[in-house]
């Protein structure tokens, strides 16, 4: 077992690296064998009230592989909230005309940020010095421009009191991106190692290529795969594949497969399935099984907002094409 292993959270732009993933995390995560799994950038509170849900997609994974292996969860960031000042920052610039060049200033880091993010990531990548000088200097700049404190969520001291807390853990430590350098300067033994990718993963990389279906991929082939993976998540995609090329009945089909399935995992896949199932219903004419769809999604304890909109939609009128 290694004594500490820390890995960045990509969030919602895991989908784009099909080399760092949510199952590449997983399997990094299964070879460490950790007794703990820290989570620097979330407080026991926002963990509790399932605020991560809309600030981190990748724990729609790792919390349940915790779960399965009695693996304990302990998020460490006591004044995650002050997070929430950033954002504000940047709606009090929003607010005044001499803020107007400011926001546009951010808007030039943000752009910089998102050009790292888009660029092929690997664990091996994100461990190198040539990524780490470069967020650095992306955050760094921004830090300088805008003060370190409000603009940033007060990111440096709260990464530094994580990293108190650390010292002298064993464990997994999962770390948002700009979060990620603080601590990879605190615990440089601990940066991800070199990784082959497995099945899991090029499944994964499969079915994030599909929530992401665009007019040049080769959609028989994704629909083969999907089909090859054979899971609720992959059906529904193929499900969403059909509809797409106007195949809205084959849609039905396969929805009406996957929801007699266990659709359960991960936590995003039942609003969806349940909003899109009641929107082929409609389309089939069967408008009251299509409205117990649409209220089955308000009936979860929790459902993304997309999902809940399109059911909100539905329950008024019978969705058309």
């Amino acid at each position: 077992m290694v004594r500490m292993v820390l890995l960045p959270s990509l969030g919602a732009f895991h989908i784009l690296h099909p080399r760092y993933n949510a199952a590449t995390v997983l399997a990094i995560l299964e070879r460490a064998k950790p007794p703990v799994l820290y989570l620097a950038s979330h407080s026991e509170e926002g963990l509790r009230e399932g605020r991560w849900r809309e600030e981190d997609p990748l724990l729609f994974h790792l919390l349940p592989w915790a779960e399965a292996r009695g693996i304990p969860v302990v998020a460490l960031d006591e004044e995650a909230h002050l997070k929430a000042e950033a954002e504000a920052f940047r709606e009090a610039l929003g607010q005044f005309p001499g803020g107007r060049p400011h926001l546009q200033a951010m808007a030039a880091f943000d752009e910089a940020l998102l050009a790292l993010l888009r660029e092929p990531l690997t664990p091996e990548a994100l461990a190198s010095e040539a990524f780490l000088g470069r967020l650095r200097e992306v955050y760094g700049g921004f830090a300088q421009a805008f003060g370190e404190g409000p603009a940033t969520g007060f990111r440096k001291r709260r990464m530094e009191r994580v990293a108190g807390a650390l010292r002298g853990k064993e464990g997994a430590v999962v770390a948002d991106l700009l979060d990620y350098p603080f601590l990879a300067e605190a615990f440089p033994e601990a940066l991800p190692q070199g990784h082959e990718p497995g099945e899991a993963e090029r499944e994964r990389a499969l079915l994030d290529r599909a929530w992401q279906l665009r007019e040049e991929d080769d959609w028989g082939k994704l629909l083969e795969g999907l089909f090859a993976i054979g899971s609720p998540e992959a059906l529904y995609l193929a499900a969403q594949v059909y509809l797409a090329a106007g195949e809205w009945r084959e849609a039905l089909g396969l929805m009406e497969e996957v929801v007699r399935t266990d659709f359960q995992h991960p936590e995003y896949l039942p609003g969806y399935v349940l909003a899109r199932f009641g929107q082929l219903l409609d389309l089939a004419g069967e408008r009251e099984r299509a409205l117990r769809a649409y209220r089955g999604v308000l009936a979860l304890s929790w459902a993304p907002e997309e999902a809940r909109a399109i059911a909100q939609a539905g329950l008024r009128s019978p969705f058309r094409l």
